[in-house]
């Protein structure tokens, strides 16, 4: 095991014991304390209220974010996140986020330093996680700061480090066109994920032919403008569904006629019900 230079030591010794920090300022705090941790990795435990929402900032090390209870909306220049209990999402270092709690969320989050995470993982990515990896997450989180590298505990950060990395990508994102043109389009459905304004009529507000539209939307996000749009009301459902709304209100705030139009949707896109999806009865 490598042993910490005092200044190491020190700077460690302020981190406190059990690292679940009560609200966003102590949060914030002990993110910082964490970036320089001599291990591989770093974690914490944090408690976010209702609709609060962090200024984007960026961090020295890979992020792991699992949701634990609540939803977390995560906005980046890739794109929009929603990360619902059980879910996880990787941000790499030096991307700059922005996130909204929906209810009272409590995540737990792991810093890895930028070579220690597995190939394939420069660009953000939602996961489904397995009940293994929350496991070893809470294991690795009440390990010490200075954990002994060479033994059991870097063991388990070993092979958590693995589960993350062989975890299979969720649908609950969607990119950001980077034409200024779309974005404009994209910032409105984001703010206001029942608008209901057609193509054609997208066409008339921003001087595109709808022909340039739909092209422009497949090569920059890989799906056309209405599967994209669907994707932006169904991550609003979710976070919605996680400040404890009805189904009922849900589906009629994100522009669906009726909750039996919005569940068939629903359950065609994830596979089941919306409150089973949340794994509540």
């Amino acid at each position: 095991m490598r042993k910490p230079f005092p200044l190491e030591a020190e700077r460690c010794e302020t981190i406190p014991q059990g690292r679940r920090a009560a609200d966003p300022r102590a949060a914030r705090a002990l993110s910082a304390s964490l970036q320089a941790v001599p291990r591989r990795v770093g974690g914490m435990g944090a408690f976010y209220p209702d609709t609060s929402t962090s200024t984007r900032h960026a961090h020295a090390r890979g992020q792991f974010i699992l949701g634990v209870t609540g939803v977390t909306a995560m906005l980046t220049d890739e794109g929009c996140f929603v990360v619902p209990p059980d879910h996880g999402l990787w941000i790499p270092p030096g991307v700059v986020h922005q996130s909204r709690s929906w209810a009272d969320v409590e995540v737990q989050t792991l810093y890895v330093e930028a070579d220690a995470m597995p190939a394939g993982h420069g660009a953000c990515r939602l996961m489904r996680t397995t009940p293994l990896l929350r496991a070893l997450l809470a294991e690795v989180l009440a390990m010490p700061v200075l954990y002994d590298e060479l033994g059991r505990e870097g063991r388990l950060v070993d092979l958590l480090l693995a589960e993350i990395g062989r975890m299979p990508a969720s649908s609950l994102h969607v990119a950001v066109p980077q034409d200024d043109r779309l974005g404009r389009i994209c910032e409105s459905v984001l703010s206001r994920a029942g608008e209901t304004r057609t193509l054609d009529e997208w066409a008339l507000l921003t001087g595109l032919s709808r022909r340039t539209i739909t092209r422009l939307f497949r090569r920059e996000t890989g799906m056309s403008f209405s599967a994209w749009q669907q994707r932006v009301r169904l991550m609003e459902a979710l976070a919605r569904l996680g400040g404890g709304a009805s189904v009922t209100s849900v589906a009629l705030d994100v522009g669906y006629d009726s909750p039996s139009a919005f569940t068939a949707m629903f359950k065609r896109v994830l596979g089941t019900c919306p409150r089973t999806y949340l794994d509540w009865a």
